[in-house]
């Protein structure tokens, strides 16, 4: 036998977890923590991973990636299935594959997809609870598509950055961002090459406020341009926010 180096790609509900990354020292449930712990008790030896995204609580994702290094006979194709009964029931693996021992799930990614949801009606719904953010006032979603125009290309997202952010700079580039109306629900569709911490639901907060005629793409300019925090929106919650899709 010899190490392999896999790639899998992960689902998870984020509502009962304290965000991805697993960490030491505090008794908390985290997503890397509970997939480490399926893949010792699979393997029958302790397994560390690589994520892609570290996610915030309750922050919910269909396509988190991460690597492990393992001497294994198993043949990758069965692993998601073999896995299966070792997962607790909000954590799924539904794609295993090979890389090569250079490959890096963080420094390897060209393009991250995430999706945020507002449930936007006159009357909450508990049902959408943990998967949208609930906004009883009307949202114009053509307005919030118009404004959301402005984030398009590379830009300083300083003024789009939680105090916490750690990362050397703040710019980023925005591929695509649309808003579209689905019933009740508006649904934000942010394509780009990374994200700073909690930049897509600093946006997100940023175009509701579009949507209830606040702001348009002029104003979102300005926030843009002058950096500042304080300018934008509010931070949206986190269980509207679904990581969709990590591309290499």
């Amino acid at each position: 036998m010899s190490m392999r180096r896999i790639l899998f790609t992960i689902a998870y509900d984020g509502s009962d977890f304290f965000g991805w990354q697993k960490q030491s020292g505090k008794n908390i449930r985290t997503v890397q923590g509970c997939f480490e712990e399926a893949l010792s008790n699979f393997f029958k030896t302790e397994v560390t991973c690589i994520g892609a995204s570290r996610t915030d609580r309750g922050v919910h994702a269909f396509g988190q990636r991460a690597v492990i290094d393992i001497d294994t006979t198993v043949p990758t194709d069965r692993l998601p299935l073999a896995l299966h009964s070792f997962m607790p029931d909000d954590i799924s693996v539904v794609d295993a594959k090979d890389v090569n021992d250079e490959f890096n799930p963080r420094y390897d990614c060209v393009m991250k997809t995430y999706e945020y949801r507002i449930y936007n009606a006159k009357y909450r719904n508990p049902i959408y609870r943990k998967y949208s953010e609930y906004c009883h006032i009307p949202l114009d979603e053509r307005k919030m598509d118009d404004a959301a125009k402005a984030f398009l290309g590379t830009h300083d997202f300083a003024a789009f950055a939680a105090s916490g952010n750690s990362s050397k700079t703040t710019i980023r580039t925005i591929f695509d961002i649309n808003v579209r109306r689905e019933g009740d629900f508006v649904i934000i569709k942010v394509i780009g090459d990374g994200f700073l911490y909690n930049m897509v639901r600093i946006i997100s907060g940023t175009l509701m406020s579009a949507g209830i005629g606040k702001i348009d793409r002029i104003k979102t300019t300005g926030i843009i341009e002058k950096r500042n925090r304080a300018l934008a929106g509010k931070t949206a919650g986190p269980e509207g926010l679904t990581l969709i899709e990590i591309k290499y």
